[in-house]
């Protein structure tokens, strides 16, 4: 794969994120004659029984629910760390395909998530640019636990852009640590290893032998 065809694996998820996601709200395109009415919000449909459900809610924060700064805040703090994903992404072009995979990823997250918060709240007249909310739909089980307080028994409803934001981390996490200790220069001290660091004159003295004692193993 070329250097900067990595960014075919970004554009793909964008595709597949908006397409789901408008399959869930639903659209109207009347000059084309389509109309899809969604699923209504709030709704929630068992999949694989209680363990996958399409819960449709719209969150206005970050994934997760996660709510920081505002909208408008976090529409443009997503706009610029697109382009700086994008920016660092052309920068490693010729890096390990791993690394450049996860940041296609996360870059494609990122914008499937910009689109809803740029332009859905105009596209479906809800509020004007850079005030739209993101869909989600993905309402999976988890384990019960209590912590601090809290009670968890399901993962906070996501979408696919959210799930190629996480995958994009995990495998930068568990790959760039491997790359950049491969790409550490190795130096090698053994005594017959070509261009090893020893002084002039140690390698004939330490293929001479051990000295009698009293006597010097290196040259006077």
């Amino acid at each position: 794969m070329a250097p900067m065809r990595i960014l075919y694996i970004t554009g793909a998820i964008v595709v597949v994120d908006q397409v789901a996601k408008l399959l869930v709200k639903g659209f109207s395109l009347p000059f084309l004659g389509l109309y899809h009415p969604g699923v209504p919000l709030g709704s929630s449909r068992a999949i694989l029984g209680d363990f996958l459900r399409l819960t449709y809610i719209e969150n206005p924060g970050m994934a997760f629910g996660i709510d920081v700064g505002g909208k408008l805040f976090l529409t443009i703090f997503s706009l610029f760390a697109s382009i700086g994903i994008f920016i660092y992404l052309h920068k490693i072009r010729d890096e390990a395909f791993p690394i450049r995979l996860s940041l296609a990823m996360i870059l494609g997250g990122a914008i499937g998530n910009l689109v809803d918060r740029v332009f859905y709240g105009v596209i479906f007249g809800e509020g004007p640019l850079f005030y739209g909310k993101v869909v989600d739909f993905v309402d999976i089980d988890f384990f019960n636990l209590d912590i601090l307080g809290f009670h968890i028994s399901r993962w906070p409803v996501f979408n696919v852009a959210d799930s190629a934001v996480s995958l994009g981390v995990l495998i930068l996490l568990v790959f760039h640590r491997k790359f950049t200790k491969a790409g550490e220069p190795s130096v090698s001290y053994a005594a017959d290893s070509p261009g090893s660091p020893v002084a002039p004159g140690t390698r004939d003295a330490m293929k001479d032998g051990p000295s009698a004692p009293g006597q010097s193993s290196f040259p006077s």
